[in-house]
């Protein structure tokens, strides 16, 4: 049986999965954010792996909804019922008995009422207690940055509905810029390419396919190729492609500048004793965007700056989550070092 330290709960509650992270048990829970419910009633049909197969192929009386967009929440009841399909599912034999202490990673650029929605769902879902903290402060503990040194470390976390870019020193934020741009806008340029280019309405389940077997940030020597299937945009009938590989890179080209952009703004703030630290250091990057082919790469040639692709890039969000009970003694450590130094 669970002790009580086990029922110490750290999530990822990302736009496109799910992840959820037991003290002793580690990551138990990985699921798509999708959850398929009756149309009318509400009444919930399927979470996860199943619910996600249905969607844009439900009939009239079912939806299957992605409830997290942009890394906030969309829709409140949904996300409430998903997070407590997952607990039971973490817990499967204690959640009516252990109410969990949860702490969540959230994007640091969502507003005062989007947190407060994140914590009263993560309460409505069955936890006892709920704290809040940056993704890419757990995305750091979580990639076993030593970030309670006195030295700079750069954290590059691009998740399915944000990117967040940061710089830590001693357990504390010292530069933080997040943009709501992450995996679902590669899918999203994708489709757009797909469309003005060759006329053909493809969905973004397609699209990720693409980009997962042969996406790259980079050109490679290599050119693959896969067939894809949708509907003509000016007669509605289905039709096949071919699509190579040089089209996909083209087609993220804008959204990844975007990402390279912030990467630099966020540089530009950075005191230069820090950035002396990264230049030696380098990026670490984390998160599902980060797996692109060919990003790292790409990051460190516009910047001149080693990076450094995570261990488990998926899962350091809701890893560090979960640790932050195993580091408060440091964040109180360095919060009274910051104190002492602005008296």
């Amino acid at each position: 049986m669970f002790g009580l330290k086990s029922s110490d709960i750290g999530i990822d509650l990302g736009t496109c999965n799910t992840l959820i992270y037991i003290r002793g048990k580690g990551i138990v829970v990985d699921e798509p954010s999708v959850v398929a419910v009756e149309r009318g009633t509400k009444r919930v049909l399927a979470v996860g792996h199943e619910a996600k197969r249905m969607l844009w192929k439900t009939p009239e009386n079912i939806i299957a909804i992605r409830p997290m967009r942009d890394g906030v929440i969309a829709d409140l009841e949904s996300t409430e019922k998903m997070i407590r399909y997952f607990l039971s599912k973490a817990l499967p034999h204690h959640f009516n008995f252990i109410k969990p202490r949860m702490i969540i990673g959230i994007p640091s650029c969502i507003t005062e009422v989007e947190r407060r929605a994140v914590e009263e769902c993560a309460y409505k879902g069955g936890a006892r207690d709920v704290m809040v903290i940056e993704e890419s402060r757990a995305a750091a503990i979580g990639a076993n940055i030593p970030i309670f040194e006195p030295a700079g470390h750069m954290i590059c976390d691009i998740g399915g509905g944000t990117t967040e870019i940061s710089v830590i020193s001693l357990g504390g934020m010292v530069v933080s810029n997040a943009i709501r741009l992450g995996g679902d806008e590669f899918d999203e340029a994708i489709v757009k390419h797909v469309r003005n280019k060759h006329g053909l309405i493809i969905g973004e389940q397609m699209a990720e396919r693409l980009k997962i077997e042969i996406g790259n940030a980079l050109p490679d020597k290599t050119i693959e190729k896969v067939e894809i299937k949708g509907g003509d945009a000016v007669t509605g009938l289905p039709r096949r492609l071919e699509i190579d590989s040089v089209e996909v890179s083209d087609a993220l080209k804008d959204p990844l500048t975007q990402i390279i952009d912030e990467v630099k703004r966020t540089f530009g703030h950075t005191p230069p004793e820090l950035a002396a630290d990264i230049v030696d250091q380098g990026i670490v990057m984390t998160g599902g965007g980060s797996l692109l082919k060919g990003l790292p790469k790409l990051i460190s040639r516009e910047t001149g700056v080693p990076v450094i692709l995570a261990e488990n890039p998926l899962e350091c969000v809701a890893l560090g989550a979960g640790k932050y009970f195993d580091n408060v003694r440091g964040f109180d450590i360095s919060r009274n070092i910051y104190d002492n130094i602005n008296r």
